[in-house]
């Protein structure tokens, strides 16, 4: 097994966590519109490196979820897991957002349908989310996409077995995926403690990356928006 330092910004709410052998043993979290919760990264991330060094334990890696979700926070989050793999020489592990909100999903609701799919929804612009289409093991059967949702969007696969969409996403479009195969579940998060057995798995089949030239998966290019003028 390994120690591992989890690092979770892709949206409002950042969170740190430590996992060693499987379980969680420090986690932290701080939400703020528009990523301020990422202003306590730095803070959370000492305690956590402090926490492990008090009680003599080695970490193995870092691993961080690496997108899609907030433009901002996704480059925060890796700049500061990079920082840490450089300053201690460890290993980088990438965990991507939209597998991390199925985690919970599934430790959570085991009376699952066994064909059922997991559709994790990360809140993109207007009716557009970040979406991808699971099985319970976390197979992709449609890869990550922007969506810009309407009843037909996962027809095909809704008129084939039921679909649990989750996520900040999902809210919106409650009201536009009207299908009796569509199922709804409330209060789900990428936070960084579910980041553990995904981490894990990655960490032990040699799945790593090159700390110097990592980057986050934004999926779509950065968008300013431009302040609006004083009256």
């Amino acid at each position: 097994m390994a120690c591992i330092l989890h690092i979770e910004t892709s949206t409002n709410v950042c969170s740190v966590a430590v996992s060693e052998d499987g379980q969680c043993i420090f986690e932290q979290e701080a939400r703020g519109e528009h990523g301020a919760g990422a202003e306590r990264l730095g803070t959370m991330v000492d305690e956590a490196l402090s926490f492990t060094d008090n009680h003599a334990i080695p970490f193995d890696a870092v691993a961080v979820s690496c997108g899609p979700g907030s433009y901002t926070g996704l480059r925060i989050g890796v700049s500061m897991a990079k920082g840490v793999c450089f300053g201690r020489d460890l290993k980088l592990i990438a965990v991507p957002t939209l597998e991390l909100l199925c985690v919970p999903v599934l430790l959570r609701r085991p009376d699952l349908e066994e064909n059922a799919l997991l559709c994790p929804m990360l809140d993109a612009r207007r009716m557009e989310v970040y979406a991808a289409l699971y099985d319970r093991a976390l197979h992709e059967v449609r890869p990550v996409g922007a969506d810009v949702v309407d009843a037909d969007t996962y027809r095909q696969w809704l008129d084939e077995r039921p679909i649990y969409f989750f996520g900040n996403g999902a809210q919106k479009c409650m009201d536009v995926i009207n299908h009796p195969n569509a199922h709804f579940i409330d209060g789900i998060e990428p936070i960084a403690k579910w980041m553990q057995p995904l981490a894990e798995k990655r960490f032990l089949n040699g799945q790593t990356e090159d700390v110097a030239y990592f980057v986050p998966f934004y999926l779509k290019d950065f968008v300013a928006i431009k302040p609006k003028k004083l009256l």
